[in-house]
């Protein structure tokens, strides 16, 4: 497992990250146990980053982090948590430094932890970017001890952008993949000239680049692909990335033939990202221990050659650009 490190945490971590929403709710039945058991996995394979959410299974996978922690011992992982979804309505007059701080406190206490490693804004309305007072509230929950580093994730590149105007914002979580390429135009460049660490969700489109999802695949009622397919619960860009059904798995199968012999397309777009250097980490979700040790083993691939890096966004551009690249 190679390391990066997180922007001006200055943290050194595996380049692959556990995304732990799975483990939380909304992707259909994953049981507590099977959450565990694909943690443990993960951080056997060497990953030293995982990503979670007060919201997630409403602070199950929080909870799920902690026992695994706990059970483990010995060194801890970086942890990164979210707060601000769980406002409802979840509109921008309830971000507030009271409001943040209690939600702080509900993490801190289902993590079993003193001091957060990183608390992310959670995908907050657009306008909260524009309101200074918010993030002095985070500066003084720093000074306080309750959080060491803070970020913002985010819908858009342009929230991307006016977060990392903020001297305290150490890192930016945002949807980047094969088939949402927007963030590499402009951001990246920004980010690492602020020494912004930068966190790449949904990286395999919500399972479409496992290319094991078709036509038929069926999706359980609780799972976000099917009850969010456009937009009804949260950001439509959360699931599939955005795109279309239809044109994505056209997308997917031009893609294929472009995945060397042998490797998964997971591991295949997951080793796409990390050409970028200004990505600190991924952070694939697993459902199971073998979804959590091959999301791993992408650190491992090759680099992808330029005439495949050409070919992909030619795919892009063709089938997949025209439903997304303005929306994000």
């Amino acid at each position: 497992m190679k390391t990066r490190v997180l922007g001006k945490t200055g943290a050194t971590i595996s380049e692959i990250g556990f995304g732990a929403w799975q483990i939380g709710g909304s992707w259909g039945d994953v049981s507590e146990a099977d959450g565990k058991r694909a943690l443990n996995a993960a951080l056997d394979s060497g990953v030293t980053f995982v990503d979670t959410a007060d919201v997630y299974g409403d602070g199950r996978s929080e909870k799920i982090i902690a026992a695994v922690l706990k059970e483990r011992g010995g060194n801890k992982p970086f942890v990164a948590t979210k707060a601000g979804r769980r406002l409802s309505p979840h509109v921008a007059e309830g971000y507030t430094g009271e409001n943040i701080e209690a939600f702080i406190d509900r993490s801190l206490a289902n993590l079993g932890i003193e001091t957060l490693d990183l608390v992310q804004l959670h995908c907050p309305p657009t306008e909260i970017y524009y309101r200074p007072e918010l993030f002095g509230a985070l500066d003084k929950l720093v000074a306080k001890g309750k959080i060491r580093h803070y970020g913002v994730s985010v819908e858009k590149v342009e929230e991307a952008l006016k977060a990392i105007e903020y001297p305290g914002v150490a890192t930016v979580q945002i949807i980047y993949n094969i088939f949402r390429q927007r963030p590499h135009d402009l951001f990246f460049a920004e980010a690492s000239k602020k020494n912004v660490g930068v966190i790449v969700r949904v990286p395999l489109a919500s399972g479409l680049l496992s290319g094991k999802i078709t036509r038929d695949t069926a999706f359980a009622a609780d799972d976000h692909r099917n009850f969010n397919r456009h937009g009804e619960a949260f950001d439509v860009g959360e699931t599939f990335a955005g795109v279309p059904l239809e044109a994505a798995l056209e997308a997917v199968e031009q893609l294929r033939p472009l995945v060397p012999e042998g490797v998964p397309m997971a591991q295949f777009a997951l080793r796409w990202i990390l050409e970028q250097q200004a990505v600190s980490v991924v952070i694939p979700g697993a459902r199971n221990e073998a979804q959590a040790q091959s999301n791993a083993a992408a650190s491992a691939l090759a680099a992808v050659n330029s005439q495949t890096k050409t070919a992909i966004a030619a795919v892009y551009e063709r089938l997949v650009k025209v439903h997304v690249h303005h929306r994000w």
